[in-house]
């Protein structure tokens, strides 16, 4: 029998803004997290990820590489950021080049347990909770279900 090869996790090369409040455990790794963030236990933020100022991520999100947050959003329990479309059929299998993107902007609320893939959400958008974002939200308003769409415009 093998013996595993045990990988804690923690807080390794985060660079972080003043006054940001972390509740372990969390799973930070080569990201960047800017002033007055809010991060709830319980969340992993992998590489390459920029959240920017007055941000709170809730308890049990998953932040993968490559997604960008703005300033003041919300991103509720449990949320999940998806990086990889599974465009061979199957996991990417550490071809990053097959990566792609999130983009969200400021002032967005995401509800709890919402799944976004890559996409680009446009400032003062809100999503439901449980909504699947499949497609660039590009108007302000209220999204919902699955996939997710517009059920009230914002102004």
């Amino acid at each position: 029998m093998g013996s595993p090869r045990i990988i804690k996790n923690g807080i390794v090369d985060v660079a972080f803004g003043e006054n940001v409040r972390v509740v372990e455990p969390v799973n930070l790794y080569g990201c960047e997290i800017g002033d007055d963030c809010f991060i709830g236990p319980f969340v992993e933020i992998q590489k390459d990820v920029t959240i920017h100022s007055s941000t709170k991520i809730q308890s049990h999100s998953f932040v993968c590489e490559l997604v960008t947050i703005g300033r003041n959003c919300f991103i509720g329990h449990g949320v999940m950021f998806i990086n990889d479309l599974f465009q061979n059929g199957g996991p990417a299998q550490g071809d990053k080049t097959l990566w792609k993107s999130t983009q969200i902007g400021n002032n967005v609320s995401i509800g709890s347990n919402a799944t976004i893939l890559p996409v680009s959400i446009c400032d003062n958008a809100v999503i439901g909770a449980g909504a699947v974002v499949t497609k660039n939200i590009d108007q302000p308003g209220v999204y919902a279900g699955n996939p997710a769409r517009l059920i009230k415009r914002l102004s």
